[in-house]
């Protein structure tokens, strides 16, 4: 019989150490550990040893992730509340960015917005971008999180830190959906936040929580678009 045979054997008849019992006192394994042979039931309790350790490893790594995410929570729930409470349109806009860098640790942050009111044409968060900066913002379905490589976007973060290696860009958006997965409408600005860490920002983050910092300022910023 083969390996396999036998296998498929033990599996098709599940009482078979039941009738011979004494097989699992007389079998004897290799020790993975070490050279000395194991009986059936000593290489059960190692395995199930090494399947506890891994478990309990999995959960404390899974305690960890609950832990960073109830504090980033805590912090986007403190953002949100700030930016609610901002009546003024024209400081609404730096306000966003620069709390963000305060909440979050974000050592850049920067947002640019475009086809405004004509009361806020003038200011620096209007400022001209150009025509593949917008088309980019359009293509953003989802926060881009990764190295600079270069964006447009990237040049509009204070540099005094150093230059950033690393960036999230979130596309601003009009609402046309209630759809909490929708990406919503026509772009209308674009929020950058950059680390001079090239590691800070990465493609295998999460981006759940950028999808909220974008879809709430969006929606906060919609007041500065004509009407």
């Amino acid at each position: 019989m083969t390996d396999r045979e036998v296998a498929d054997y033990l599996l098709a008849n599940p009482n078979f150490f039941v009738e011979h019992a004494e097989l699992l006192v007389s079998l004897k394994l290799g020790n993975p550990h070490g050279k000395a042979a194991v009986s059936l039931q000593e290489r059960q309790m190692e395995m199930l040893r090494e399947k506890n350790k891994h478990l309990e490893l999995r959960l404390s790594e899974l305690l960890r992730y609950g832990h960073e995410n109830d504090s980033i929570a805590a912090k986007m729930v403190h953002w949100t509340s700030l930016v609610l409470a901002e009546r003024d349109p024209h400081a609404l806009p730096l306000m966003i960015a620069e709390r963000l860098r305060e909440e979050f640790d974000v050592p850049q942050s920067a947002l640019r917005l475009w086809d405004v009111a004509e009361s806020y044409t003038q200011a620096n968060f209007a400022k001209h971008t150009g025509e593949e900066v917008r088309l980019f913002a359009s293509s953003l379905e989802t926060p881009y999180c990764g190295a600079n490589t270069g964006f447009e976007a990237a040049q509009w973060l204070d540099g005094t830190q150093g230059e950033p290696q690393s960036v999230a860009i979130i596309a601003l958006r009009k609402r046309v959906s209630d759809e909490e997965r929708d990406p919503g409408g026509e772009a209308f600005g674009l929020l950058v936040m950059g680390s001079p860490d090239p590691r800070r920002f990465h493609d295998g983050m999460g981006t759940d929580f950028l999808r909220q910092i974008g879809t709430l300022a969006s929606g906060a910023l919609a007041r500065l678009l004509p009407h």
